[in-house]
Parts: structure tokens; sequence; C-alpha cells
């Protein structure tokens, strides 16, 4: 009988490991969670794994709870691209949760990863966040108050919450329009009394607040921004898009938009396409060693 033979994988290259339900912090004793994706290595020798930047992924929602693993089947190809991974949750808006709750908290999840570098082998210079739909919002939201004191909590104080690069997929850039056009769907109005309470004379001034559109400010410095939108979808209109790009190349910023033909929100936005720009993009900006340890 021949045996066959392979070389073992001192290294663990490849191989690629995930965390659960890492609990970044607390509020009102509810417990904020995120999961990571790192290199298998990261379990046994950390110490010789070389620092990665970081990709943090904010998955849509509604601005409700967001599902940790929806994306972490497509998000395994940046581990083997170089990055360490985490996907986040926020604070769920219809459980008395109002802006700016969620972008609290996404940008508390950014400080406990930087506080937590050495841990999890991230380079905390190296900072990439990227959300798709209302995750998409809060990421451009966060991109553009870096270090803000209105959204900083008392966690992880030392640590910075500024990003060096956004994309944002189907994102609402103008609140008071995204509610407009999706006034017939089912909730709409009492998602609005949940992230805007119950004056609905405070309304249009938390929705500009809120609105990544209308945050853009001149001579400041921004990290640069990679945008996708699906020119069918049917929940944020697309020339949202379109008039956060031309805002963003107005004062100055590094954007790219990217319009994808026939797409809908989700669904059939999604594509192989989209991901190898997102990875080309990532590795403009951050540099990752090609090479896996």
């Amino acid at each position: 009988m021949e045996i066959k033979e392979i070389t073992a994988n001192p290294n663990l290259t490849g191989q690629v490991r995930l965390i659960e339900n890492v609990t970044y912090a607390a509020v009102d004793g509810e417990a904020l969670k995120l999961s990571l994706l790192v290199p298998w290595l990261q379990r046994y020798r950390v110490r010789e794994l070389k620092q990665r930047p970081l990709l943090v992924f904010v998955q849509g929602s509604s601005w409700q709870r967001p599902t940790l693993g929806e994306e972490i089947p497509q998000l395994v190809r940046y581990v083997h691209q170089g990055m360490v991974v985490a996907t986040i949750q926020h604070r769920n808006s219809i459980e008395g949760h109002p802006f700016p709750a969620f972008l609290e908290d996404v940008k508390t999840a950014i400080r406990f990863l930087r506080a937590h570098a050495a841990k999890y082998a991230i380079d905390p210079d190296r900072v990439v966040l990227w959300g798709t739909s209302s995750g998409g919002n809060a990421a451009l939201l966060t991109g553009l108050t870096g270090n803000d004191k209105r959204y900083r909590t008392a966690a992880y104080p030392e640590e910075s919450d500024a990003v060096n690069a956004v994309i944002a997929c189907f994102a609402p850039t103008d609140v008071e329009d995204v509610f407009k056009y999706s006034s017939q769907v089912p909730g709409s109005d009492l998602l609005q009394y949940c992230l805007f309470g119950k004056d609905q004379k405070k309304w249009p001034d938390l929705k500009k607040e809120m609105s990544p559109l209308y945050q853009i400010k001149a001579g400041q410095a921004y990290p640069p921004f990679l945008l996708f939108h699906g020119d069918a979808d049917r929940v944020v209109p697309y020339h949202q898009m379109e008039d956060m790009a031309r805002a963003l190349a107005d004062a100055g910023v590094d954007v790219t938009a990217v319009r994808v033909k026939g797409a809908d929100h989700e669904t059939n936005f999604w594509s192989p396409a989209v991901y190898d720009l997102a990875a080309d993009f990532i590795q403009g900006q951050v540099h990752p060693s090609k090479t896996e340890k």
C-alpha cells in the first residue's frame, strides 16, 4: 500500500480562528459583543505574529442589533489577505437606545480593539471601518467624527476612535430623505420615534446630525472613503451615494464611488467584484503584508 506524504504546517498558514462573543463594553447592564477573525497562530504563539491591520465590520440592521455572523463567511478572505477582522454589535434603537447610542458603541468597540491590540495581533495605527446600510451610516459618521467628544463614552479613554479608511455600502447619507423614501415600509414611524424621541420638533436637527452628508466640514482632515450603492435600491435611494461622493470631493476628501448596476438593497448587490474592489481599496490604504504568519 502506498502512503502519501505531505509536510506539516508549523506556522498554521491559511488557518483562521473565529473568536466569538467577546464583550467589549456594558451599558446599563447590557453586554455589547463583537466577534473576531484572526490567524490561528494567535491562539498558540501570538508573539510570533506580526501586527496586522484591523478591518471592523458593522452589519446593517435598521439601527437595531446587528447579527454578528451575517458576513463572516465572506470576511474570512480578508484574514487570508493579511488582516484581523472584527464584526461588532451595537445597542438596539427600538429597545430604548436612541441616536447616538449606535454611534457611541461603534466608537467604543474601536477603542476596545486598540486597547487589546497586542492580544489580537492588531496594528492600532491601521484601522479600516466597513459598514452596510445602517452600519454604513455608522461607518460614515465615525469616519467624519474621529475622537469627537459628543460621541465618546468613558470606556478606554486613552485610545482613539478615529479610523484610517472607510467603506460604506448602500448607506443612508441623508436620514430625512431615507425616511421619506421608505415611508410606506412597515415600522418606519416606530423606528423614527425610537431613534429621535417623542418630541417631533427635535427630529429635523437630530436627523441632520445623523446624516453624514451634513457632517462634512471644510478644512477638516478626513480618511479616504469607498462608497458602493445599487442603482435599483428600494430602501435607500441611489442618489444618496452620488450626493455624498460629490460633497466629499468638493471638500477635498479622497473618495471613490461605485455604482452597482441593477442592484437592490443587500440581496443581488453582493458579488466577487464588490469584495475584490474592497480588498484593493484596503490594500491601498493599509499595505498589509502579503505573507501570512
